[in-house]
């Protein structure tokens, strides 16, 4: 790559940015969040992946969520996002946890397996994407748990509900054949 390309890519992700953001204040679901994930992580690693599926479950607290190598899907931990839901002070704050969440996972899905090669490359897709400042990153380089500093989760009882699986979360591929 030419200097003048290797520019031309920070610009495009520069002007980007503004998109991302208000694209993740304004999402209503896991699907738009979703939609966000994709697009970063294509972004700045040029990778992606079609045909994921995501579950909600409710795991111990200590879970955000997890991936199964060899699998489509996404477990997500309903009741930690429940308790997000609740606590946080913004859409913006519990959009972003479920980004970091999910991007996270879905650079596992990518063939990423080392736990400490994903978080930094989750940082560095949300510090290019979105911003140094942004909550996404500051959750991105912290943990996601930080958002939770202060609430008192430890010895509540998850809740067992069956899993779900989150309907319209990606959009089948055109190209796929059955």
């Amino acid at each position: 790559m030419s200097l003048a390309e290797a520019e031309d890519a920070v610009s495009s992700i520069g002007k980007q940015t503004g998109s991302f953001i208000s694209q993740l204040e304004k999402a209503q679901n896991y699907g738009e969040i979703w939609k966000i994930v994709k697009e970063t992580v294509r972004c700045t690693l040029g990778k992606s992946r079609v045909s994921m599926m995501l579950f909600l479950d409710d795991l111990p607290l200590s879970i955000g969520a997890y991936h199964s190598v060899g699998t489509n899907n996404i477990v997500l931990n309903r009741a930690l996002i429940e308790i997000v839901e609740e606590t946080a002070k913004s859409r913006l704050q519990v959009n972003a946890f479920a980004y970091t969440l999910l991007a996270h996972e879905y650079v596992h899905a990518l063939g990423y397996l080392s736990e400490n090669d994903v978080r930094h490359l989750v940082f560095r897709i949300s510090r290019e994407c979105f911003g140094e400042r942004h909550i996404a990153t500051t959750l991105a380089r912290n943990s996601p748990w930080s958002l939770l500093e202060g609430a008192r989760i430890n010895g509540l009882p998850a809740p067992r509900s069956p899993m779900e699986i989150v309907k319209d979360f990606e959009s089948p591929s055109k190209d796929y054949i059955v």
